[in-house]
């Protein structure tokens, strides 16, 4: 059977890095091929090859058996690929059925306006087809992030594309809307479409995958079949060494001074009569479900969104944050859990993404950037972090997933905050670097620094937390030891309120 799309010797590079060097992938129609890799693997560049977003520097792609060539997005989709990034491409002021066909809305007899009925009934059609009851006529920005999903889909399919590419599809979806999201991938697999799936959740190959293709540091490793491999396999493949532990053991509750203690705050409907301590050498895991309000509690002691009461106190001292900048001069970080909106200047290189949060410390006469200063700053974390980079003048958005997060953590420790607030630290990046990023915050905490970890994997929250506060719907409903903490007891604190309510 002639594959759908076919990969022959790809080679791809960038200043200073080689993305991609001689790689190889085939997808069959009616099958979900796995992409793994470490983040930097080249996961990324090949599919943005595929898609039009990249041109190849070398090698061949096939599709249905013949050479393609493709320079821009409009000529992959021409040919039937269709790709759906990891963060959405939608315009939230337009609705599902305007998203759907933007660019090639269907006009009236004059083709000055847009014919609203048949761009609402052809988006119905796809819809339809897909078995999602969405209205066409809904705005986008008022969906859910599932909701959201089918619209990306919809919007591939709506170029009839024979290969659907998904980035990390289930990055933001709780456990209902993966299962949504995979009956829907089932269904075109059914139609015959191949769609070529990028996670980094180990768990979802054994449901969704036929094959799973590895790379690591642009090169092809291996295609092996998903039933009969082992994910042990399939990640020694990916990070060519043995990982000794998922994450070091958490410890006991810290007998450190209290660092941070929160009372009574509230802030919008999400962080109701909140309340918690942190000490100094301690990791606090927050966990919840999604909505259960822990990156709103974040938000709220790091000064980002407005309080309405409650007090703070930092080392026994009331402190009044109105603002991020009053948090960090009390020595309070905060890494965003959408770090390249949030976290970094992604334009801007490694050197000055790591200064900015201490830039008055590196001005000479208030005005003048003390460069060579600035460089031996940047090159310190570097080898601190081991932060893979091809130097410090490098553009942070030419990075992987793992090395910006580790960028994020060097800001802040430029700025040498006691507290650090890390909100989903490892979503997005690979097992290789989730290891690497797990030793680092054991070692900022052995070091005696005070950090709340926000993560919606509960196999990290169980790993990793000296103390795990659990929240429901905007409050706390409980607070665990390591040694009591367990998933069924998280998941039954996390669903108290709506048990409470249901009964």
């Amino acid at each position: 059977m002639t594959p759908l799309i076919s990969v022959k010797k790809l080679s791809k590079s960038f200043p200073g890095v080689r993305a991609l060097h001689d790689v190889q992938f085939e997808l069959m129609a009616g099958e979900v091929h796995a992409l793994m890799g470490e983040n930097g693997a080249g996961k990324s560049t090949l599919m943005k090859i595929l898609a039009g977003v990249y041109t190849r520097d070398s090698g061949e792609i096939l599709v249905g058996g013949e050479p393609a060539e493709f320079l821009s997005p409009r000529d992959a989709q021409a040919a039937g690929v269709g790709i759906i990034h990891q963060e959405l491409q939608l315009m939230n002021h337009l609705t599902v059925a305007q998203n759907i066909f933007i660019g090639r809305e269907p006009r009236g007899r004059l083709g000055l306006f847009l014919d609203e009925d048949k761009l609402n009934i052809a988006a119905r059609e796809i819809l339809s087809r897909m078995h999602v009851n969405l209205d066409p006529r809904a705005m986008v920005g008022e969906l859910t992030v599932a909701s959201q999903q089918m619209v990306e889909i919809a919007k591939a399919l709506s170029f009839d594309s024979r290969v659907l590419i998904m980035d990390e599809p289930t990055s933001a979806l709780n456990d209902a809307e993966i299962a949504e999201l995979f009956r829907i991938i089932r269904e075109l697999k059914g139609r015959g479409v191949g769609i070529v799936y990028i996670s980094h959740k180990m768990d979802e190959l054994k449901q969704i995958a036929d094959r799973v293709t590895v790379l690591r540091d642009g090169e092809y490793v291996a295609t092996v079949d998903a039933t009969n491999t082992t994910v042990e396999a399939i990640i020694g493949m990916m990070v060519g060494r043995t990982l000794s532990a998922a994450a070091p053991a958490a410890r006991d509750a810290a007998q450190g001074e209290t660092a941070l203690e929160v009372r009574h705050l509230n802030a919008g409907p999400l962080v109701r009569d909140v309340s918690f301590t942190l000490r100094q050498g301690e990791i606090l895991g927050f966990a919840g479900l999604m909505g259960a309000g822990r990156t709103e509690v974040a938000r709220a002691v790091f000064g980002a969104d407005p309080v309405e009461s409650g007090e703070i106190f930092v080392k026994g001292a009331k402190a009044s944050i109105k603002n991020p900048s009053d948090a960090v001069a009390h020595g309070i970080g905060y890494l965003s859990e959408d770090r390249k909106r949030f976290g970094l200047a992604t334009g801007m290189d490694v050197e000055s993404n790591i200064v900015m949060s201490n830039l008055r410390n590196f001005l000479s006469l208030n005005f003048f950037l003390r460069r060579a200063r600035m460089r031996r700053r940047a090159s310190h974390f570097i080898n601190l972090l081991a932060i893979r980079t091809p130097s410090a003048s490098q553009e942070v958005r030419l990075l992987s997933g793992g090395n910006q997060q580790k960028i994020v953590i060097a800001k802040w420790l430029e700025r040498d905050c006691d507290v650090l607030f890390f909100d989903e630290p490892t979503r997005g990046i690979d097992v290789g670097a989730k290891s690497e990023i797990y030793k680092l915050l054991r070692k900022l905490a052995d070091e005696g620094k005070a950090i709340v970890m926000i993560s919606s994997e509960l196999p990290e929250i169980l790993r990793m937390s000296d103390r795990i506060v659990v929240m429901c719907e905007g409050r706390i409903t409980g607070e665990l030891s390591a040694k009591e903490a367990t998933q069924e007891r998280i998941m039954h604190l996390a669903t108290q309120r709506q048990t409470l309510k249901a009964a």
